[in-house]
């Protein structure tokens, strides 16, 4: 009577919240009709508490201001919320490792690109000697002007280019090739940039349109829980109504028995190639398609939808198989 007098206060007041212990104790005792300690199993408050702890009743730790005790909510709807969020979180995980593959992968691809588009920097002994259109013409050399004077003949005028430079195409293809290199790597790191921020924006699209219950009549869904018993697990059956989105009536397909599951008990159905199915989740929910393509990799297949459009890149859980009597 004690114990359950105890986590009455507890569930009532304070639900699953981290709660000091004596705090706890404090309210129950304000009961005329409360049962003391002394008259039970533990004699002290933290023994009492120890045992909660060790049964799994609640989730307790000690602080220097004491012992902290949380009640763990044990029922089919808090079991059933906590499997939704732990799903969620793991449909997230693993869309988040898909899009980082998938962005290595695009990534890796315009590197591919980017050395086909470098330029060949190798010049031809013909570019590297001067040519002179008449063969015949005498070669003069001017020496007028020249100065005497050491100062002078020491000077040299780095102002401006020699006539040697501005007739060397060697320096005219070097300079050509630079430009050329510096406006190539330009561009693509442009695109590079540009088809990663439409990966991203890709990525983030889909993911805004995801809702977390996916349940649809009509299609096949496979149940994965035991609680129910072996006979029902991996059992297939037909969503014949939905239950509050997160909930539904499946009938299974080998024996006829209705069970009633949440979506945290099911799983998506994939048919074999060229089978009908229906989208369950994402931008296209609920439209009818034909299941093209599967991408064991990447977990995702390509659907052409009845409308004539083909989707490519839809996750697993996004899509089941479609009943047809």
């Amino acid at each position: 009577e004690f114990k359950q007098g105890y986590l009455d206060v507890l569930k009532r007041q304070y639900g699953g919240k981290r709660v000091h212990a004596n705090q706890i104790y404090q309210e129950y005792i304000r009961f005329k009709e409360h049962v003391h300690m002394n008259s039970t199993r533990w004699l002290t408050l933290t023994e009492f508490v120890k045992w909660l702890g060790k049964e799994g009743i609640c989730a307790v730790d000690e602080t220097e201001k004491g012992w902290f005790v949380a009640y763990i909510d044990r029922t089919s709807e808090a079991i059933l919320a906590e499997e939704r969020r732990s799903k969620k979180a793991k449909l997230d995980r693993d869309d988040e490792k898909r899009t980082q593959k998938y962005i290595q992968l695009q990534l890796d691809r315009l590197k591919e690109r980017e050395q086909d588009f470098v330029p060949s920097k190798e010049i031809s002994e013909d570019d590297r000697m001067l040519k002179r259109e008449n063969q015949n013409e005498r070669v003069k050399l001017s020496f007028s002007g020249a100065s005497t004077s050491k100062e002078s003949s020491l000077k040299e005028d780095t102002s401006k280019p020699s006539t040697l430079q501005k007739l060397n195409p060697l320096s005219c293809l070097k300079t050509k090739s630079s430009r050329s290199d510096s406006k190539d790597k330009s561009c693509l790191s442009s695109k590079r940039s540009s088809a990663l921020d439409e990966i991203m924006m890709e990525e983030t699209k889909k993911k805004s349109v995801r809702n977390d219950y996916w349940l649809i009549t009509g299609i096949v869904v496979k149940v994965v829980t035991r609680s129910l018993g072996e006979k029902y697990f991996k059992q297939k059956g037909i969503v014949t109504e939905v239950v509050d989105r997160y909930g539904a009536v499946v009938k299974l397909l080998d024996s006829g028995v209705s069970l009633k599951l949440d979506q945290v008990h099911c799983e998506t159905v994939i048919p074999a190639l060229g089978k009908k199915v229906k989208i369950v989740n994402g931008p296209y929910r609920g439209h009818e398609a034909t299941l093209q393509r599967i991408d064991v990799d990447k977990f995702c297949a390509t659907l052409k939808l009845n409308t004539g459009a083909v989707v490519q890149g839809v996750d697993y859980e996004y899509f089941s198989k479609l009943y047809s009597s």
